[in-house]
């Protein structure tokens, strides 16, 4: 029998940065063997990262990875390396080699290939056909890239071949319901197989989505052994005894608040930070109305890039109220941002006179209010343009799936971090944000939200009760549900119906939005793709 010390890589290998990614595997390898390390696992498409997308249909690409491969390969002295990259025999394959004694000692091709929510990698690959086991280090292992243990076939195979403990790795975005069908799915998988499970997940932002780490050892009867905190890059150093068949961390950082709250608000701090740094832009900028999205927004940026790279811009109107002045001034000073104020009363009686012949005996609705949002992201992208920040919008979920949001106005920006939070998810995001003092200004969470785009507007003058709202977005977007099966639930008929007509025909505006964090089972965009053209309600 055999102690096996053996390492699980938690960090983000960025998509396309190959040389950097490789360069990344070899200092870690090195890292896991001075901690006494005989195996390091990495995730899913390391040297690609992960998802590549087209990339993969680029043969310089994948040369590059093969290259890479050849390269880490090389470094692999005194420790081996179970590496994901893509593979190429003629058709391409989502691999993983095992890297030893300087060269690749085996590859093996990822089996079930999931293609539905975020993921469609039939586009890229062909699938394997069976699963690897070798022995290591006196274990019998086998060898899985990330669906092969959400389906049971591979684990299966592995097991029928004498694997006594499963090395899985992975790239498995988070959403506030995944690590807990995680647990749940590969205590299921080690029990059905009595087989011990080490798995590895990436952390980081890739776009819109996140990669939450949350690596775990799990036990041939189920049990968790360990548990890798959300969000944290870490080098896992562990152990595995083959005569007991049990797992010991050694040393793992332990997640101090596992609330969905807490999750969340890591997965928009991470979001916003690898997606500025990863496009290289030296900061951000947002409009800080007052209100409870920008004041939300500001604290997230803050938290991702730190008080300098941040720029805080009021546009107050002839509608904009002091207490919004000043309670966006109470947060930009409190957190140390710098706050600029420009007014849009010229720019918008600017447009007016230029429209007043066209207007001519019409009377102002709602135009008059998308006027004013323009103009205000029309300078905001100015300044963006001019400083090189990019622009965050700080539109929530609630407003993308109805709609109340300007397209070229309020919805202008390079990256919507608050795009998958509904509205209700934005009071609780506020409300433990300040747990430990006050961040966002206490006024800001209880006063009515207002687009202040008019004389005493208020949001519910245009849309139902958020509490009431969110309930039916949640039914009818995550859900799936009919308009009559959220009817039977107990909700307004004719809210119902005027909420489903919302959503169904503002899909021309989400198509059009910037990118944001995927933090539920159903965002918008590669998530949930609905046609624009549709005569289906």
């Amino acid at each position: 029998m055999a102690v096996l010390k053996f390492a699980l890589a938690q960090f983000d290998f960025p998509v396309g940065a190959v040389a950097r990614n490789g360069e990344r595997v070899r200092e870690l390898m090195a890292d896991a063997r001075v901690a006494g390390a005989q195996h390091v696992a990495f995730p899913e498409l390391t040297l690609s990262g992960y998802p590549p997308e087209d990339l993969l249909l680029r043969p310089s690409f994948l040369a590059a990875c093969e290259k890479e491969l050849a390269e880490v390969a090389r470094a692999a002295d005194g420790i081996a390396a179970f590496v994901g990259h893509p593979h190429t025999q003629g058709e391409v394959f989502n691999a993983a080699s095992l890297l030893a004694a300087g060269k690749v000692q085996f590859t093996t091709h990822k089996q079930a290939l999931p293609n539905y929510t975020v993921f469609d990698e039939k586009r890229y690959f062909r699938p394997g056909h069976d699963s690897t086991v070798t022995d290591f280090a006196g274990v019998r292992v086998g060898w899985l890239v990330c669906e092969d243990i959400w389906e049971p076939e591979p684990a299966a195979r592995a097991v029928a071949k004498g694997a006594q403990l499963l090395v899985v790795i992975n790239a498995s975005p988070f959403d506030v319901g995944k690590s807990a069908q995680r647990e749940e799915l590969l205590a299921r998988r080690a029990r059905e197989n009595n087989v011990a499970i080490a798995y590895l997940n990436l952390v980081g932002g890739q776009d819109d989505l996140v990669f939450d780490g949350g690596s775990l050892l799990v036990e041939p009867d189920g049990y968790i052994a360990a548990r890798a905190p959300a969000f944290v890059d870490a080098l896992l150093i562990a152990e595995y005894d083959s005569a007991t068949r049990k797992f010991r961390a050694l040393d793992w950082p332990v997640e101090s608040d596992a609330s969905r709250e807490a999750r969340v608000y890591a997965a928009l701090v991470r979001g916003i930070r690898d997606y500025v740094e990863k496009n290289h832009f030296p900061g951000v900028i947002l409009g800080l109305s007052g209100g409870i999205d920008s004041a939300l927004t500001l604290a997230l940026a803050v938290d991702a890039l730190g008080a300098d790279k941040v720029t805080a811009v009021r546009l107050p109107s002839r509608y904009t109220s002091d207490l919004s002045n000043d309670l966006a001034a109470e947060q930009a000073h409190a957190q140390g941002v710098e706050l600029l104020t420009i007014p849009i009363a010229a720019p918008f009686a600017g447009f007016l006179d230029a429209l007043a012949p066209v207007f001519a005996g019409r009377a102002a609705d709602v135009t008059e209010e998308n006027l004013q949002s323009r103009c205000r992201g029309a300078i905001l992208m100015a300044l963006s343009n001019k400083t090189g920040r990019m622009l965050l919008t700080t539109g929530n979920k609630s407003e993308y799936a109805t709609g109340y949001a300007t397209i070229y106005g309020d919805m202008c920006g390079g990256y919507a971090p608050l795009k998958d939070c509904y509205k209700e998810l934005v009071y609780a995001l506020s409300r433990w944000r300040n747990r430990g003092g006050e961040v966002i200004p206490q006024a800001v969470i209880e006063r009515a939200p207002s687009a202040e785009l008019r004389e005493n507007q208020r949001d519910e003058d245009s849309l139902p009760a958020y509490a009431t709202l969110d309930a039916i977005l949640e039914r009818f977007i995550e859900g799936e549900q009919s308009q009559a099966e959220i009817i039977a639930a107990g909700f307004d008929e004719a809210t119902v119906r005027r909420v489903a007509r919302l959503v169904l025909g503002s899909e021309y505006k989400r198509r059009q939005a910037a990118p944001g964090p995927k933090i539920s089972t159903r965002a918008f965009g590669r998530d949930r793709r609905y046609p624009i053209s549709s005569g289906w309600r």
